[in-house]
C-alpha cells in the first residue's frame, strides 16, 4: 500500500469469533491504524460517537440494531464516514439498500483475506479523499443476486 496516514477502523459484527478474528487480521495487516470493535448496531454507535472513526466495516444482520439503521443512525449525525459493508447475504434489495447509502465496498462471507485486505485499501484511499471510485466495489460482483 502506497504511503498513507494512519486512519482508525471499526469492525461490527455479530459473531464474535468472527469479530474477534477480522479485528485481529486487520490490525496485523494494518498496523499503524487503530481498530475498535462492536458485537451490534447499538454498541457499533456508542463507539462511534466516543472515537469517531475514519471507516467502519460492518455486518448487515445482527441485534439489536442491524448494519442499514446503523449506517443511518450515523449518517444521521452529519457523519461523512466511510462505510463498508460484509455480510452472508447476496440479495440484491439488501445490496441496493446499502448501495444507496452510499457504501465503499459490500463484501460476502465467508472472506478470502486476500478481498478484504484490497477492499480496505480501497475504502481507505477514499477516507483520504484521494479520487476514489463513486462506484461501491463489489467483490466478486457475480455473487451478488
Amino acid at each position: 500500500m502506497a504511503s498513507v496516514k494512519p486512519i482508525s477502523l471499526l469492525t461490527v459484527e455479530a459473531d464474535k469469533q468472527t469479530l474477534a478474528i477480522i479485528t485481529r487480521m486487520v490490525a496485523k495487516k494494518f498496523p499503524d491504524n487503530t481498530v475498535y470493535s462492536a458485537e451490534n448496531g447499538v454498541t457499533g454507535i456508542e463507539i462511534f460517537k466516543q472515537f469517531n472513526p475514519d471507516l467502519v466495516i460492518t455486518d448487515a444482520n445482527m441485534p439489536v440494531m442491524d448494519g442499514v439503521e446503523m449506517v443511518r443512525t450515523i449518517r444521521s449525525l452529519g457523519a461523512d464516514k466511510t462505510f463498508f459493508v460484509v455480510t452472508a447475504y447476496s440479495d440484491r434489495a439488501i445490496f441496493d439498500t446499502f448501495t444507496g447509502l452510499g457504501v465503499c465496498a459490500y463484501l460476502l462471507k465467508p472472506l478470502d483475506f486476500n478481498e478484504l485486505f484490497a477492499s480496505i485499501e480501497i475504502c481507505i484511499t477514499k477516507c483520504q479523499g484521494s479520487e476514489a471510485s463513486n462506484q461501491v466495489e463489489t467483490l466478486p460482483a457475480a455473487r451478488v443476486k
